[in-house]
Parts: structure tokens; sequence; C-alpha cells
């Protein structure tokens, strides 16, 4: 024999059990929505303090960065300026030998040029000094035409100012006067 109860025993039990059974399936979804909820809280707050790292993180980054681009600006020179250090000694040497032979003050005047010379080469600098060469408005500047035996139309007869480059980009254009064309 069968001891479960039957559909009819069922509808007939007490509707006080019925009530019970009611509460017992809601009580256990609402312990389960609430672990639930507790559950998504615990994960929100873990993913909000990971966001506020990754935020102090990003600003202390940003700071950071912006010191380091600050340093740059203000020491980018230094290699430069060491390798003109030399020259400066050069130049007071001279100055300090001003009473001595015209000779000696120009040829020492000559090496201390040169010394510049190799400073603003070995950092990327380029002399223009067009004399003779065609007139080039990229790198040139006319300020006058004039004539000169021998010298083809169109060309540098003289240079009143050098112009410079840095590594390609032009500085500052030589001041040239150039040959008239007949």
């Amino acid at each position: 024999m069968n001891n479960e109860p039957t559909q009819e025993q069922n509808q007939q039990a007490s509707p006080e059990a019925a009530q019970t059974a009611a509460q017992s399936a809601q009580g256990g979804a609402s312990v389960s929505t609430e672990d639930e909820v507790q559950s998504l809280r615990a994960e929100l707050e873990q993913l909000r303090a990971q966001f506020l790292l990754e935020r102090a993180d990003l600003e202390n980054q940003r700071k950071r960065m912006a010191r380091d681009i600050e340093q740059a600006r203000k020491f980018a020179n230094e290699r430069l300026l060491s390798d003109l250090l030399p020259v400066f000694d050069s130049l007071d040497a001279g100055l300090a030998a001003a009473g001595a032979d015209a000779g000696a003050l120009r040829q020492g005047l000559e090496l201390t040029y040169k010394q510049l010379l190799k400073v603003a080469a070995d950092n990327g600098m380029e002399v223009l000094d067009p004399t003779g060469q065609p007139f080039d408005p990229e790198h040139h500047q006319a300020i006058s035409q004039g004539e000169a035996d021998g010298v083809p139309p169109g060309h540098v007869i003289t240079v009143f100012q050098k112009g410079y480059r840095l590594n390609g980009r032009l500085l500052r254009p030589a001041l040239v006067i150039v040959a008239k064309h007949d």
C-alpha cells in the first residue's frame, strides 16, 4: 500500500498547513534574494574600490608625466651648454691675453670659432654660406642685386649674414646679394 497522501487528502488539508507551506516557499525565496543583494553590494563595493585605485593611479601618472616634461624642458639644452663650456674657456683666455700680439689674438679667435662651429655641427646645426651658388629662395634672402664679373646671373655674389639650419630645418636664411640678369 501506498502511504503517500492522495490528491483528495491534500485538498482537504487544513488552511493553516497550506499557509505554512506558502510562507516556507516565500521565505526560501526571500533568503535567496537577500543573499543575492548582499553579493551584488559586495561586488559593487569591490568595483568602486578598484575604480578609485585606478583613478588615483591615473592621476599620479599624469602628475609624474607633467613633472618629467617640465624637467625635460628645463634641462633640454644641458648637453649643448656643456659642449659650449670649452668655447667659453677659450674666449676667457683670449680676453685675458687681449694685450698680446694681434696675430696671436686673431689665431686664438679663429680656434675658438672653429670650436664653436664643431659644437654646433655636433648638435645638428649646419652653416649656410652660399657664395657663388645659385640663389635659393628657400634658404637665402636677397637684399639686393648687383653685377659681378665671372658670376652667372641668379648666383650669390656676396653673403652679408650666413644662414643656419638645424637638423634640416631652416633657423635663419642667409642674407645675400644676387647677380643681376641681363
